[in-house]
């Protein structure tokens, strides 16, 4: 399989394999009207299998998505078909209207109008915390 290199964009590398559909979804990738490539479980030495997203436009990213949905990414910026940036990511400390509380009793049930807002309490784990209820969010598919 060939996908063609890119000459000004973004590569989201070292996504864990299956994670690259929902990381375009959160991202809301479907909305850009440029080239965009996923390739999905590509070879990794690192780690057996990987997701790739390839982006040819220079867009700006919600990194604490990104944090949040794989946080051994790198992101690569490309300009004139060479890698001058590589950016790692990680768990984001706060994540605002990524995730939605999933207790009924919530306040976020109620005021719609309130942002679903979530705090790491347990980084080793990946666990986020409703900052209104305390709720454990719900993992990661």
């Amino acid at each position: 399989m060939k996908v063609d290199e890119i000459k000004n964009g973004i590569v989201i590398d070292h996504i864990p394999a299956g994670r690259g559909m929902q990381l375009y979804e959160l991202l809301e990738l479907e909305k850009l009207d440029c080239h965009l490539a996923i390739i999905k479980n590509a070879l990794s030495r690192k780690m057996g299998k990987k997701d790739i997203i390839k982006i040819d436009s220079t867009i700006s990213l919600n990194v604490d998505i990104v944090g949040y949905i794989a946080p051994t990414v790198t992101i690569n910026i490309i300009r004139e078909g060479v890698i001058c940036e590589k950016k790692k990511v990680s768990l984001p400390e706060t994540l605002t209207n990524v995730i939605k509380c999933k207790n009924p009793r919530c306040i976020t049930s109620t005021e719609q109008e309130l942002d679903h807002k979530f705090k790491l309490t347990d980084r080793d784990a990946g666990v986020y915390r409703c900052i209104y209820c305390e709720t454990k969010a719900a993992d990661k598919k």
